[in-house]
């Protein structure tokens, strides 16, 4: 399939240190990415930086994920839309960044979603610009696939909490983070070794 993305984006992303730089600059400087700078979103921020450095420190990863990972197959870019303000990105990227550095083959980069809208566009989750997302492409930049903004069982709490606007938006938030803080990115995980397996040509 083809995708979207063209070698300016690629050029243009961040490695994940690079973005984890950024991050820590822009609090320095009492501000986020994208374009909402409001007093939520800085603390959501500060929030997303200690669990990035937590998840750093702590994801164990699958044995047969990593055998998948560790296996001989082509080249990979991943591309990740991210914001800094996400509290799914900050609970999924730390596992995407630990994926990448077991193989030599894939790529990992990122990108500001409110900088290049033109992507995210390309890859609305029910008409929304959800973040994260994940596009797998091969070197010539055609789309091998992509995942996001979450895991499946989060995306069902998501869903549930829409489809129920009497919920409190601060309960519902502090509820997928307590998934995520119970789940220790095992879903995400389990998810990954099926997903690998349509992803990965052998070379």
């Amino acid at each position: 399939m083809n995708s979207v993305i063209t070698q300016k984006h690629i050029d243009r992303a961040m490695s994940y240190d690079q973005y984890l730089t950024l991050v820590k600059q822009l609090l320095d400087e009492n501000r986020t990415t994208g374009n909402n700078q409001s007093p939520a979103m800085l603390e959501y921020t500060k929030l997303n930086a200690q669990r990035m450095r937590r998840l750093n420190k702590t994801i164990v990863l699958d044995d047969l994920l990593v055998e998948k990972l560790k296996s001989s197959f082509e080249p990979q870019i991943w591309l990740v839309v991210t914001e800094a303000w996400c509290g799914d990105a900050a609970q999924n990227i730390p596992l995407l960044a630990k994926m990448a550095e077991q193989s030599e083959n894939i790529d990992l980069k990122l990108i500001l979603r409110d900088e290049y809208p033109e992507v995210i566009d390309g890859y609305l989750t029910n008409g929304g610009r959800a973040i994260p997302k994940l596009i797998s492409l091969t070197s010539q930049l055609e789309e091998i696939g992509s995942w996001g903004p979450r895991p499946q069982i989060a995306h069902q709490l998501v869903a549930t909490y829409k489809a129920n606007p009497d919920v409190d938006k601060k309960v519902f938030n502090e509820a997928v983070q307590g998934w995520y803080a119970k789940d220790k990115t095992k879903s995400m995980q389990q998810e990954f070794i099926m997903l690998l397996d349509k992803w990965l040509k052998k070379v």
